[in-house]
């Protein structure tokens, strides 16, 4: 069980994290999804023991992780930007993870390279984006921490690699079943992999739920202004789109089939909200019904 107790990460007046308790059942694909500035890397951080809190804790079943060795043998903790020598060869830097995590598998490491069409003979220096966000996955994915977090760290990668990347993710987790917390922008790409979905703003946890409760849990509805107006009333809205006459608000629950109904008999009409399109509406200001 992984435990944050009311963690809060400041650099000098600027607060990155701003208390945050989350506790995370292990063994399941995380989701961390947040706007730029919201907090992530440095909440990551302090979850792979980078980083000490400025205030809280972080826990490991019970035990608290900052500059805990054994904690920090079993989390691979792998960034958007390498923290390897540009001189290095690949093989090279597979060779030291293999001598830093107990739990690190040569032989997946070789097939993930072939699987890539990466040679390990070459430097670091001489890669491309997308060939150092490779290697990133190849360290992240064979080292079968008990606590894996890839931070942003495929975004190099076109789409083929990165459908590659999934594939080869999913897979290996249901074989050897492990935390992996997955930072991302790319959330519509990715989200199928989300067992639960942590989402941060301003430094603070907006929400955490599984991701099948969140499926569904917004709709649009969509019909003339006046009617869609009445429909809303004491609903919380979470945007809204408006065009000669008709108007779409999004708004946040379930919905009653009842109410569903009685809507659709008054003429409007209503669709589901993606995981992406939640995420954007939670982030952004929320709207108020006009009463």
């Amino acid at each position: 069980m992984i435990e944050m107790r009311g963690v809060t990460i400041r650099y000098g007046d600027t607060v990155a994290v701003d208390d945050v308790s989350l506790t995370l059942p292990t063994d399941k694909i995380y989701g961390l999804l947040g706007r730029n500035g919201s907090g992530k890397t440095s909440l990551l951080s302090a979850l792979a023991s980078y980083r000490r809190p400025s205030r809280g804790t972080v826990l490991v079943d019970g035990v608290e992780a900052f500059e805990n060795p054994a904690i920090m043998r079993g989390t691979a903790f792998i960034r958007d930007t390498l923290d390897l020598n540009d001189s290095d060869r690949v093989r090279a830097a597979l060779d030291v993870a293999g001598r830093l995590r107990p739990t690190w598998d040569a032989e997946y490491a070789h097939k993930l390279l072939d699987i890539f069409e990466l040679d390990p003979r070459k430097r670091i220096s001489a890669l491309s984006r997308g060939q150092r966000s490779i290697v990133g996955v190849v360290l992240g994915l064979a080292a079968r921490t008990p606590l894996t977090i890839l931070d942003e760290s495929y975004l190099g990668m076109d789409a083929v690699a990165r459908t590659l990347f999934y594939r080869e993710l999913l897979a290996d987790y249901l074989a050897h079943p492990r935390t992996i917390i997955i930072s991302t922008h790319l959330i519509e790409e990715v989200a199928e992999l989300f067992e639960r979905v942590v989402i941060m703003d301003r430094g603070r946890v907006l929400l955490h739920d599984e991701t099948d409760a969140l499926r569904g849990r917004g709709v649009t509805v969509t019909g003339p202004a006046e009617q869609v107006s009445a429909f809303a009333t004491g609903h919380t809205v979470l945007g809204e789109q408006t065009l000669v006459g008709v108007r779409a608000l999004t708004l946040d629950g379930r919905l009653d089939p009842d109410e569903i109904a009685r809507g659709e008999r008054a003429g409007l009409t209503f669709g589901p909200l993606g995981l992406q399109d939640l995420f954007v509406h939670l982030t952004s200001q929320r709207l108020e019904v006009s009463r």
